[in-house]
């Protein structure tokens, strides 16, 4: 949903303004104008500020709550190379509040390393960077990796480290990004 489509807010709801991640509660009755609706959250405008509304308060949006997809893994029979392609299929389903192209595609997952901690048992070591090192969504950002990696049933560890080396730019990012952005 990219719509701007106006919602009248249902009940209070908590939020983080965009961009600098501040948790505030958007109040009952409200009207919050739905920018985006990408990876399971939303991106409203409320008087005129931009905040992040988690997908398990949709309901305050009048939407319905989607519960999150199991993993589809077969921990005993998946080898290490077809689990880190479902992690990365996973973290394109992350997005930036402010840009409607998933983290992988922007090029902001540096690297994603997995080690055996025990039978059908993995941690998960990602490294990602921001758009903006100053950018206050980045621990929201980082949470919402670690979320989806944590969802995974052979992960039982996942660390996120936020890295700002090499500097990201805009040639990092995919082709289909670029042209998704209107940048080719």
């Amino acid at each position: 949903m990219n719509s701007n489509e106006a919602k009248t807010l249902t009940r209070d709801v908590e939020a983080a303004v965009v961009p600098v991640g501040t948790k505030v509660t958007l109040q009952k009755g409200g009207l919050a104008y739905v920018m985006q609706s990408l990876g399971g959250s939303y991106t409203v405008v409320v008087n005129g500020n931009m905040f992040r509304i988690d997908g398990k308060d949709a309901d305050a949006l009048g939407l319905d709550v989607h519960p999150k997809p199991a993993a589809a893994v077969s921990s005993g029979s998946m080898t290490q190379e077809q689990l880190e392609k479902q992690i990365w299929e996973a973290l394109k389903t992350c997005y930036d509040p402010e840009i409607p192209v998933n983290i992988v595609d922007l090029g902001l997952i540096y690297d994603c390393h997995l080690t055996s901690v025990g039978e059908n048992s993995f941690k998960a070591d990602v490294k990602m960077t921001l758009t903006a090192p100053g950018c206050g969504m980045g621990p929201a950002l980082a949470q919402d990796v670690q979320n989806k990696l944590m969802s995974m049933e052979p992960i039982d560890e996942a660390n996120v480290e936020l890295v700002w080396d090499p500097p990201w730019n805009q040639s990092m990012m995919t082709e289909a990004a670029k042209l998704q952005l209107g940048l080719m």
